[in-house]
Parts: C-alpha cells; structure tokens; sequence
C-alpha cells in the first residue's frame, strides 16, 4: 500500500472513530435525560396513588356515614 493511502485510510478511520464517540455522547445525554424522565414519572406516579388512596378512603368514609344514617332512619 501506498503512504497515501495508508493515510486516507487511517483519517477515515479517525472520522469514524470521532463519529462513534459523537455517538456515543449523545446517548449518554438522552440516557440521562430519560433516566430523569422516569425518575420524575415515578415520583408523579406514587403522589397520585396517594391521592387516590385518600380519596377511596373519604368515598368509603361516606358510604359507612350514609348506611349509618339510614339505619337510623
């Protein structure tokens, strides 16, 4: 092979090399990003289960209140 070609081979290598690590930057960033995404899903969601759960236990409240006045009606 050639000098020159042994150069443009290794500076097309060198450009792939760039672009994989390019690459790879980008999905340590959305990796990241969604990392947090889901972290923040995770919290909303264990606040609306709380929600949820206070409010089964009022409607709940309210059936036991409501029986207790129609049987002592």
């Amino acid at each position: 092979m050639e000098r020159a070609e042994l150069l443009a081979q290794l500076q097309a290598l060198t450009a792939r090399v760039d672009e994989l690590a390019d690459r790879v930057r980008r999905l340590q960033d959305e990796n990241r990003s969604l990392r947090q995404q889901q972290e923040q899903l995770v919290i909303e969601r264990s606040a609306l289960l709380a929600k949820n759960e206070q409010a089964r236990s009022r409607v709940e409240a309210m059936i036991a209140r409501l029986k207790s006045l129609e049987q002592h009606t």
